[in-house]
């Protein structure tokens, strides 16, 4: 039986739990910083906090200790926020040896540096000299229904071949199917730029707009993410699959959406920390991703007008109404053809 620490046990760390103790073959820890979480599984095997109704299996041992998560693991997942990810990683790092396989299941950007997790996981190892093999897993996923057993698809991604094919085996079952993919960049720019275009559709639907509102954000919301992407080295062929269009449908149009649910808090009238206080300690990855995605657009001469538009209503007040009548009212364009840096959402015919 192999052996796989998870860290972070928030809804994604756990339900990534469920599906790999339910193949019978692995021995799981799932390290939780909050003590009530590990006490319910302990006593329940439930996480109460942050996955309600899904039983854990037998196989999964919650632990608060580091050093007990990493001691045997041959494959270590990293699923916390990723405000926390360098922290965190600091204090992994004297217990990771090199023959461990790192997977980061974050979908974020770091604030201060804009960096990608599996980059800020390289730093921070290679600065520590622990050299590890990393990887990205990202893809279209809701928590409750992956711990539920509901029929999914994802991507694992690494320049490292070996990493992909060993993760696929290992994570794969009949409810949970594994792609493989070499294109880390697009791969975690798909998973974290969504969640801005996610509160940009839930912002549509609190300000009561229709389905064409959000079908013209999905697709013009694709365009910038991939000019984006592929100004940081991503191929257009990653951002139009799992990790990219399929992430993005469901982020922009499944009501579980944390994302989502924050755009229409926010087009509802109510105020960001006031949304924030009453998500209990649950994050919307959005949030903190659209600051650091100007940044990187900024950076690489990328126009992006939803994401600017976001950035606007999340960190100066604007109104969310104003917001998608400035888009609406940009100057006309064609939508084909276009300069990388010059396409964006044009006004609709």
């Amino acid at each position: 039986m192999s052996q796989i620490a998870i860290i972070g046990a928030g809804a994604w760390g756990t339900a990534l739990s469920i599906v790999l103790a339910r193949k019978g073959r692995h021995r799981v820890w799932l390290w939780a910083y909050e003590k009530e979480v590990r006490d319910a599984i302990a006593s329940s095997r439930m996480n109460s906090l942050f996955l309600q109704d899904q039983r854990i299996p037998d196989s999964v041992l919650a632990t608060g200790s580091l050093e007990e998560a990493l001691s045997d693991a041959e494959i270590v997942v990293s699923a916390m926020p990723s405000q926390h990810c360098r922290r965190l990683c600091q204090e992994i790092v004297p217990h990771l040896r090199p023959e461990m396989l790192v997977v980061s299941a974050t979908k974020g950007l770091e604030q201060t540096t804009f960096l990608r997790m599996t980059e800020v996981i390289d730093l921070i190892t290679s600065e520590r000299g622990a050299h590890c093999r990393v990887g990205a897993l990202s893809g279209p996923t809701f928590a409750a229904e992956v711990a539920r057993g509901d029929p999914t698809a994802i991507t694992i991604a690494s320049r490292d071949a070996g990493l992909t094919v060993i993760v696929q085996q290992e994570f794969s079952d009949p409810a949970f199917r594994v792609y493989t993919n070499d294109d880390v960049v697009g791969v975690e720019l798909g998973g974290a730029l969504k969640n801005i275009i996610a509160i940009a559709a839930g912002v549509c639907h609190g300000l009561g707009l229709g389905h064409n509102s959000v079908a013209a954000l999905i697709t013009r919301g694709l365009a910038e993410t991939t000019r984006l992407a592929m100004a940081c080295g991503a191929r257009a062929e990653t951002m139009s699959g799992l990790a990219g269009l399929g992430d993005l449908v469901l982020t922009c149009t499944g009501a579980l959406s944390r994302n989502r649910s924050v755009g229409v808090e926010l087009g509802r009238g109510r105020k960001l920390p006031e949304i924030v206080s009453g998500m209990h300690g649950m994050v919307a990855e959005g949030i903190f991703t659209t600051q650091a995605a100007m940044q990187l657009a900024r950076a690489h001469g990328v126009e992006m007008p939803i994401t600017e538009q976001m950035h606007a209503i999340l960190n100066e007040g604007k109104s969310p109404r104003h917001a998608i009548t400035d888009l609406m009212s940009r100057t006309s364009k064609s939508e084909l053809h276009l300069p990388a840096a010059n396409a964006g959402w044009g006004k609709l015919p």
